[in-house]
């Protein structure tokens, strides 16, 4: 029941961060360097909460691990663009830093949640 509400706050949680990435990417200006990170980051935010409930969905716990990879790759990808739009000064850093606080919250999340599955996937593991 608790692994059940952890899986259900992490898909709201993906989520959420996926729609206040849709509001920053909708707060980038309409240049060249605007729309292309604007596509890149909308990319891999929305791919995070996609791909986890990909996860939570998987026919085997090495399925699960491997789709929790690229859930992982897409959070770390997504804190990569939030600070391209700080160093560039697409948007004032105030408006970006909270997204890019959560981006870094979910990439050590899964990390976490990798090396755990990992562990409780090895042949010799008591807590299967």
């Amino acid at each position: 029941m608790l692994e059940e509400v952890h899986e259900s706050d992490l898909q709201d949680r993906t989520k959420a961060f996926g729609l206040r990435a849709i509001e920053l990417v909708d707060a980038l200006p309409q240049t060249h360097s605007g729309r292309a990170v604007a596509n890149q980051l909308i990319r891999c935010a929305l791919s995070v909460g996609a791909n986890y409930r990909a996860a939570c969905s998987g026919r085997s716990r090495a399925e699960f691990i491997a789709k929790l990879g690229v859930v992982r790759e897409e959070a770390d990808e997504s804190v990569y663009w939030l600070e391209i739009i700080i160093g560039s000064n697409l948007v004032p850093e105030t408006r970006v830093e909270p997204l890019l606080k959560e981006a870094t919250e979910l990439t050590a999340i899964f990390t976490s949640s990798i090396i755990s599955a990992k562990r409780n996937n090895q042949p010799n593991s008591s807590t299967k």
